[in-house]
């Protein structure tokens, strides 16, 4: 199934269209930024539509799939990272982790929604994206210890900050064996999340009020595995009123060299 065609059968909430502000970029002067993407689980849950848009500013919209909004935690070890005219033997790495939304917006002169996902918060192991995140590139980190143990076939990550924890224990299956209340399967799943290329995220100082961090990601290498959830937990998630989020599914990325642009900005 193509992304357009993925698209096509998510378009549910088009009903909803016009009746949110068009979203606005804080503007960066930015290179496009180049990484690999080491390790990613892409975690999935099943969340109340209501519950979703309350977590979400004006100008957003929760993507829903089947009735519901699809949101989840993003665990990821980037490494090589650097602006994309730099040799990757200099760039920087650390795990990173973000709770996201999937969203839809509009945008002037297109009768198309737009997709991507909202990024209430992130964390690193890092402190330069904590230090210089929304304000010599998009995206406020905060700092977070991380717990990591990964095999070919297991992946346990955990991460432990002052404002949330994550514990996540995934083994890597066969597609065939992999399931979803959200997704029919891996190949719909997959392009369900490559087509949120466009990540928001809230911006520091009175910037966060009127305008949003925008990174919009992009490779020519995009690849899933399919895992299954052994244990899970998220205090952000488990937060939510009871019975309103639910795990779903994960799929995990290995060794993808990605680029990022700043969505306003120059373009990947």
């Amino acid at each position: 199934m193509s992304t357009a065609e993925f698209r096509a059968r998510t378009g549910e909430v088009d009903e909803t269209r016009g009746t949110t502000p068009p979203l606005r970029a804080r503007r960066y002067v930015l290179p496009p930024l180049a990484a690999t993407i080491e390790r990613r689980l892409l975690v999935s849950y099943r969340l109340d539509p209501d519950v979703a848009q309350s977590l979400l500013p004006a100008g957003l919209r929760p993507h829903l799939v089947d009735g519901s909004a699809v949101s989840g935690i993003c665990l990821l070890r980037l490494g090589s990272f650097r602006p994309a005219f730099i040799r990757p033997e200099i760039g920087w790495g650390a795990e990173n982790a973000a709770h996201r939304i999937a969203v839809q917006w509009d945008e002037p002169g297109s009768d198309t929604p737009r997709s991507g996902v909202y990024i209430p918060i992130r964390h690193s192991g890092s402190r330069i994206p904590v230090l210089f995140g929304g304000r010599l590139f998009p995206g406020v980190h905060r700092h977070a210890r991380f717990d990591v143990h990964e095999t070919a076939e297991r992946l346990q990550v955990g991460l432990t900050a002052p404002d949330v924890s994550v514990r996540a224990d995934v083994e890597v299956v066969p597609d065939a064996t992999w399931s979803s209340s959200l997704f029919a399967d891996v190949d719909e799943a997959s392009a369900f999340y490559r087509a949120g290329a466009v990540g928001w995220s809230p911006s520091h100082g009175p910037a966060s009020r009127t305008a949003f961090d925008g990174l919009e990601l992009k490779t020519d290498a995009w690849k899933v595995s399919a895992g299954r959830i052994r244990s899970l937990e998220s205090s952000f998630f488990d937060a939510l009123p009871p019975g309103s989020a639910e795990p779903d599914s994960v799929l995990v990325m290995r060794d993808v060299p990605m680029r990022w642009g700043v969505v306003g900005g120059r373009r990947p």
